[in-house]
C-alpha cells in the first residue's frame, strides 16, 4: 500500500483517539455515578466481568484490547463455531483451509499461512485457560459457555503459551454451589438441522457441585453433488460432553476437575475449482462433482484439574494441570472434480501435557504481580498423501499399479510422508503493576523461554496405487530445534476520576520454530523455520460516558513482524516448502461501541483498520516486498442492534440484528490479483421470546441471510494442475429453536 494510504489510515486511527479524548474531557464534568452490580445485562459492556488478566475485573478496568462475548449472547445468536466469532470481534478474521471449526485465526494481521496439521496458529486458543494448539484439540467447543474472550496482542507475561497475534479464551460455565438448575433447548432449520443443548448443575452437599453439559447437531450437507448416487459435502453430524465436578473443602480453596470428550463426523468440505469454464461447466455455485465423499473424522478426549488456593488473604497460588488427547482424519477431494487429478488424505494424531502454576497477589498497597511456571509437552504423529491422478495407466495392461507410476511418474503415484513430532515448552513469566500516583500505574512483565522440538523418522515415498514403493524420496530423517528467548511488556495507564482510562504500552511477542509437514520429493524441503516475532505499540482508551450508557473503546498500534512463518506452495509442481518472511509492519486502529439508547435498545459496533506491508521477502523466487499481509482486509466492521418490543404478562419480545463487513483482502502473500477475495458483507438476526417467568422460551435464527458467496481461503494450482484451489462460505440458514430452563 502506497505511502500515502499509510498516512490516511494512520491519521484516522488518531482522529478516533483525539476526538474520545474530547468526549472524555466532557465526561469529566459530570458527577461521578455510583458502580452497579456485575452482569446486569449482557449488552452492557461495562458490566462484563473478564479473567484476561488473571484476576476477575471490568473490561473497563484492563489496559489491553480485549473484546467479551457472553455466552448467552452467543447462544442466541446461534454462534456455534469459533469460525464464527470473526463477525463480532474488530481485525478478527480467519482462514478455513483446514476446513470447518478448525480456523486459522488471523488477529491484526498476525497469521499462519499453513495448512499442515502439525502446526499451532500465533492467535492462540485457550479453553478454560488451557492452550489448545493442534488442530486435533479443538473438537467441538461453543457450547454452555459463560464468554468469551479476544485478546488482541502478543501475549506471554500473562498466559502459559507465547503468541504473536493474540488469544482466544473459552470460558465454559462453573458448577455453582448450592444451586439446582438447568436448561434444555431444541432446534430445527434448513438442510434438515438438528440441535440439542443441555445442562444440568447439582449441589453435592454444601462444598461440591456437579455440572453436565452436552450438545448434539446433525445436518444434510449443503454442498450440492450432482454425481448420482453420491452423497451432498459439507454436512453437520457432531456431539460433545463435558463435566466439572467443584469442590470447596474449606475457605480458600477451590478446585474444579473437568472431563469432556466430542466427536465430529460429517462429509467433508467441497472445493471449488476455478476457473469455472473448465473445472465446474455447467455447475451452479454451490454445487460440485466430487468423487471423494468419505467422513470427516475429528474426535478429542480431555480431562484438567484447577485449583486456586488463598495461602494468605493476599497471595493466591492456581495450578492447572491439563491432558488432552485427539486425533482428525479427512479425505480431500482437492481436484473438487469427478476425477482423480488431486486428492490428499489426511492423518493427524496428538497428545499433549500441561502444567501452569503460577502464585498472584492481591496487597492493599501501590504494588502488586503475577509470577508464574509453565510446562508443555505435545506429541504429534502426522501423515499426509498426495495423490496424483491415480487412474492414469501408463503401461498399457489392466489396473493401476506401481508400474504405472514407475513409468509416468509423478502420474499414476502416491505420494506418502509421514513423520512424529515432539515440542517442549519451559517458560518463567512475570507480570507486575506499580500505582505511581492513584491515578497513573507503571506496568511490565517478563518472560523467559525455553523451546525445543524434535521431527523424527520424517519419511517420503513414492508408491502406487496399491501402496507398493517405487521410491523412497526423502530418507528416514530426523530434525530438532533449541530456542532461548527473552520478551516481556511494559506500560503505563493513567485513570482519570470519571473512570476513563487511557494506556500505551510496548511488548515482544514470540512463536517458537516449525518443522515443515508437506516435503514430499526431495529432501531439500525438509526446513525448520526460524521462530517469528513482534515489536507491537499500542495506545488506547477506555472509555465510559452519558450516566455510563455509552462504552467506547479505542485503540491504535504498530507492529514491526520478524521472520513471519509461512509455506510456500510452487504452482507448477506443489512442491512445498516452509519460509520466513524476514520483515513486515502494520499499522491499524480499532473502536467498540456499546450504546444503551433506552431500557428496551442497545446499539453495537465495532471499527477495525488495517495497513500491512512486507518489508523483505522472497516467495517461489517473487520479490514481495510492497506486498500486503494474507487476511488482513484494510477495513472490517460489525454493527448490531438489541431491541426489546414487549415485556409484559405475555413475556419478553425482542429483535436482534448483526451485519459484519470484510474488505478486500488476499489469502496469500504473492497478491495474485485473480485470487483477491473481494470486499462483503453478512446480515444476520434472531427474534427471541421468553415466558415471563423466565422459564420458556424461542427463537427464530437466520445467518447469512442474503446467501452471500464468498471464498475463506485460496490457493494457486494453476500451472501445475490447471485449476486454482478454493473453499466457499457456508449459504443462508435459518431455524427455530425452543428451550426451557429451571
Amino acid at each position: 500500500m502506497q505511502a500515502t494510504t499509510v498516512k490516511r489510515i494512520s491519521h484516522l486511527a488518531l482522529l478516533l483517539l483525539c476526538g474520545s479524548a474530547a468526549t472524555l474531557a466532557q465526561a469529566q464534568t459530570a458527577p461521578q455515578t455510583a458502580p452497579q452490580a456485575a452482569a446486569v445485562e449482557e449488552s452492557d459492556a461495562n458490566e462484563i466481568i473478564v479473567t484476561a488478566t488473571k484476576r476477575a475485573e471490568s473490561i473497563q478496568d484492563i489496559p489491553l484490547a480485549v473484546s467479551a462475548l457472553t455466552g448467552d449472547a452467543l447462544s442466541k445468536s446461534r454462534v456455534t463455531q469459533t469460525d464464527e466469532l470473526v463477525t463480532r470481534t474488530p481485525n478478527l478474521q480467519l482462514s478455513s483451509i483446514v476446513g470447518d471449526n478448525t480456523p486459522i485465526f488471523s488477529l491484526r494481521g498476525v497469521s499462519m499461512f499453513d495448512y499442515s496439521l502439525n502446526q499451532s496458529s500465533p492467535v492462540a486458543t485457550y479453553y478454560d485457560e488451557v492452550y489448545k494448539g493442534n488442530f486435533a484439540f479443538l473438537g467441538v467447543a461453543m457450547y454452555d459457555l459463560e464468554r468469551v474472550e479476544v485478546l488482541r496482542g502478543p501475549q506471554g507475561t500473562l498466559y502459559g503459551k507465547n503468541t504473536t497475534g493474540g488469544a482466544v479464551n473459552l470460558i465454559s460455565k462453573a458448577p455453582e454451589l448450592g444451586e439446582t438448575s438447568g436448561y434444555v433447548n431444541v432446534g430445527y432449520g434448513n438442510y434438515n438441522r438438528i440441535d440439542a443443548n443441555a445442562a444440568i448443575n447439582l449441589p453435592l452437599g454444601d462444598k461440591a457441585a456437579l455440572r453436565i453439559a452436552a450438545t448434539y447437531s446433525n445436518a444434510d450437507g449443503w454442498f450440492k453433488n450432482v454425481v448420482p448416487g453420491q452423497p451432498d459435502l459439507a454436512s453437520v453430524r457432531e456431539y460433545g460432553i463435558r463435566a466439572a465436578l467443584r469442590f470447596e473443602p474449606a475457605d480458600g480453596i477451590d478446585i474444579t476437575l473437568r472431563g469432556s470428550t466430542s466427536y465430529q463426523n460429517p462429509r467433508n468440505y467441497g472445493i471449488y475449482a476455478q476457473p469455472e469454464a473448465v473445472n465446474r461447466p455447467g455447475l451452479e455455485e454451490r454445487e460440485i462433482a466430487a468423487n471423494v465423499t468419505s467422513r470427516r473424522k475429528a474426535r478429542t478426549y480431555s480431562l484438567s484439574l484447577t485449583a486456586n488456593v488463598d495461602i494468605t488473604d493476599a497471595l493466591t497460588v492456581t495450578s492447572i494441570t491439563a491432558w488432552d488427547k485427539g486425533s482428525l482424519n479427512f479425505f480431500e477431494d482437492t481436484d473438487g472434480q469427478a476425477i482423480e487429478l488431486l486428492e490428499i488424505p489426511y492423518n493427524d494424531r496428538a497428545t499433549q501435557f500441561a502444567q501452569d502454576l503460577r502464585l498472584t497477589s492481591d496487597f492493599d498497597g501501590p504494588f502488586n504481580f503475577i509470577l508464574g511456571g509453565f510446562f508443555h509437552r505435545e506429541n504429534v504423529f502426522n501423515q499426509t498423501t498426495f495423490q496424483i491422478a491415480t487412474d492414469v495407466d501408463s503401461d498399457g495392461l489392466p489396473g493401476v499399479t506401481a508400474n504405472d507410476c514407475a513409468i509416468g511418474l509423478p502420474l499414476g503415484c502416491l505420494f506418502d510422508n509421514s513423520f512424529d513430532q515432539l515440542k517442549k515448552s519451559y517458560a518463567v513469566y512475570s507480570d507486575a503493576n506499580f500505582a505511581i500516583t492513584d491515578a497513573l500505574t507503571l506496568r511490565g512483565g517478563l518472560r523467559f523461554t525455553h523451546d525445543t522440538g524434535q521431527q523424527t523418522d520424517f519419511r517420503a515415498d513414492a508408491l502406487g496405487p496399491d501402496r507398493v514403493l517405487v521410491a523412497n524420496l526423502i530418507p528416514l530423517s530426523n530434525l530438532f530445534y533449541k530456542t532461548d528467548n527473552l520478551s516481556g511488556k511494559i506500560g503505563l495507564d493513567y485513570k482519570f476520576e470519571s473512570g476513563q482510562m487511557v494506556y500505551a504500552n510496548y511488548s515482544r511477542g514470540y512463536r517458537a520454530n516449525s518443522f515443515n509437514a508437506q516435503a514430499f520429493f526431495d529432501p531439500s524441503e525438509l526446513s525448520v523455520a526460524k521462530p517469528e516475532t513482534i515489536d507491537a505499540f499500542e495506545v488506547g482508551l477506555k472509555s465510559q460516558f452519558a450516566d455510563r450508557r455509552v462504552t467506547l473503546n479505542l485503540a491504535g498500534f504498530y507492529y514491526k513482524y520478524s521472520n513471519q512463518q509461512f509455506i510456500n506452495v510452487d504452482p507448477a509442481t506443489a512442491a512445498q516448502t516452509l519460509l520466513n518472511i524476514p520483515r513486515s509492519r502494520i499499522f491499524g486502529a480499532e473502536a467498540e461501541l456499546v450504546a444503551r439508547a433506552s431500557d428496551q435498545l442497545t446499539l453495537r459496533g465495532g471499527l477495525g483498520l488495517l495497513d500491512s506491508e512486507i518489508q523483505q521477502g522472497t516467495v517461489s523466487g517473487n520479490n514481495v516486498a510492497g506486498n500486503k499481509l494474507a487476511n488482513a482486509p484494510a477495513l472490517s466492521f460489525n454493527l448490531g442492534f438489541d431491541a426489546t418490543v414487549m415485556d409484559g404478562n405475555s413475556g419478553k419480545l425482542s429483535f436482534h440484528g448483526d451485519l459484519s463487513y470484510a474488505g478486500a483482502q488476499f489469502f496469500e502473500v504473492l497478491n495474485i490479483p485473480r485470487l483477491e477475495q473481494g470486499a462483503y458483507a453478512l446480515l444476520s438476526g434472531h427474534i427471541d421470546w421468553e415466558s415471563s417467568n423466565g422459564r420458556w422460551n424461542a427463537s427464530v435464527w437466520g445467518k447469512n441471510l442474503t446467501n452471500k458467496f464468498y471464498f475463506t481461503s485460496r490457493v494457486d494450482l494453476l500451472a501445475g494442475f490447471g485449476f486454482d484451489y478454493n473453499h466457499i462460505s457456508a449459504p443462508r440458514t435459518f431455524g427455530v429453536t425452543v428451550g426451557t430452563k429451571f
